[in-house]
């Protein structure tokens, strides 16, 4: 039993100062206000956030920063580049860029993470020996990180989609597919759940899989996370809308997909008739601003789709950054440069969406809040740094950046202090995972 005295705590929507927040076995047994430091009590200073949820990933794109901007073009010319690095990647590989990827999210109190994974096959549209090697590679990836892991499990069949149906795959393509859903859903039933581990499932979008492939997955799915790409760019849309008549979010609806647990990521090119459905089936939303900015997705209307009810979490995805208060502040940057108005997101609502909607769209409900029986998650902050001095602690949301972390507890085992990662030097890690993917190796 360990005993953490908060110089700031979050608690119920707000910081609190003096808090003392008793762990035993991974969960939170007591907290207590208006405490002063006692003996045998670890000191937290600054404010101490539960921990930080990164509802979407793809952990592989970590390859891909500061690696892409050498010219223009647009998502569909940077997707070639990914491709490129999917194609270099084995079960040895994924794991030690992976874990590599899952150790910075951590220094950046990242204390669960939802992988979107559809590298599944070996390039040319074998198998490994065991069908779920990469998979398993992530796992392990996230165990040695030291952070918790929601497996979304990709089905993904088709390489597109025009006005006249469904593309073929592509030759990198073909190692993302399973063949049909149902053999999908026959490797994904083979993956089992573990303790730190949850194996949710997703589609990649109305792209990539068949309307009667939908069906499958949300019947695969049923009662674990579902996850989809949705209308990330208006070509999607335009071929959605000349081959089923509709927009994806229509479809979605139409095929079971949307609902409490699912989570639609990007929903950045909606109409007002998705954004009433989306909030109607109370799915959820991850918006992954940087992103967004990054591939000139554009700007999806985020307030209004959690005015309808959809609750809204955040994503890293490519990792062009990893640093969810700066996702945070992407966030409420393009409510402000669209509508011309400040405060679009209060900051605990940006929190919320940190944290508890985060927890919630993996399938981790005791987890994103400093409460008795929660897992024990705690995520310090400096309150003294160059870019948080001077900052109200309710406020700190908007200015702090991933570099202020400096202690990160997941399930009440410390897995970064004074802002080292149990693991020792991430660069390092990530500077040898990623030279071993360059092309002229």
């Amino acid at each position: 039993m360990t005993a953490y005295w908060c110089e700031h705590a979050w608690l119920d929507e707000r910081p609190v100062p003096g808090v003392r927040v008793v762990v035993d076995a991974g969960r939170i047994i007591a907290v207590e206000t208006g405490a002063v430091p006692a003996t045998g009590d670890v000191r937290l200073a600054g404010l101490v956030l539960p921990g930080l949820a990164n509802a979407h990933s793809h952990a592989f794109h970590r390859a891909l920063r500061g690696r892409t901007h050498d010219g223009g073009g647009t998502f569909w010319t940077w997707r070639e580049r990914m491709y490129a690095v999917a194609g270099r990647l084995d079960p040895d590989g994924y794991l030690a860029l992976a874990r590599a990827a899952y150790a910075e999210m951590a220094l950046a109190g990242i204390t669960c993470v939802g992988e979107f994974h559809y590298l599944h096959h070996p390039p040319g549209g074998s198998r490994y020996g065991d069908p779920n090697a990469m998979a398993t590679a992530l796992v392990q990836a996230a165990a040695d990180a030291g952070i918790r892991l929601t497996l979304l499990d990709t089905c993904y069949l088709a390489g597109g989609l025009d006005g006249n149906g469904h593309l073929p795959l592509d030759a990198v393509q073909t190692r993302f597919s399973d063949g049909d859903a149902d053999a999908w859903a026959a490797r994904v039933a083979l993956l089992p759940e573990a303790p730190g581990v949850r194996v949710g499932a997703a589609v990649h979008s109305v792209r990539a899989v068949p309307t009667p492939a939908l069906t499958t997955v949300a019947d695969a799915a049923a009662g674990r996370p579902l996850h989809v790409h949705l209308s990330e760019q208006p070509a999607e849309n335009e071929a959605c809308r000349a081959f089923h008549g509709c927009t994806p979010t229509r479809l979605l609806e139409e095929h079971g997909v949307l609902g409490p647990r699912a989570t639609a990521v990007h929903a950045t090119h909606l109409t007002e008739e998705d954004i009433t459905t989306l909030g109607r089936t109370r799915t959820g939303v991850c918006g992954c601003p940087s992103t967004e900015a990054d591939l000139a997705d554009g700007v999806g209307p985020f307030r209004r789709l959690r005015d309808a009810g959809s609750p809204l979490c955040l994503g890293s995805d490519q990792h062009v950054v990893t640093d969810l208060f700066a996702e945070a502040r992407l966030l409420e940057a393009a409510e402000r440069l669209v509508t011309g108005e400040r405060g679009r997101f209060r900051p605990a609502e940006l929190v919320d969406a940190l944290t508890v909607a985060g927890h919630r769209a993996l399938g981790w409900p005791d987890a994103g809040r400093l409460a008795v029986g929660m897992r024990a998650d705690l995520v310090a902050v400096r309150l003294d740094s160059p870019r948080t001095a001077g900052c109200a602690p309710g406020q700190v949301v908007t200015a702090a950046g991933s570099a202020d972390v400096h202690t990160v507890i997941v399930d009440g085992r410390v897995v970064v202090s004074e802002g080292q990662h149990v693991l020792g030097d991430v660069g390092r890690l990530l500077v040898a995972a990623i030279g071993a993917l360059e092309e002229d190796r």
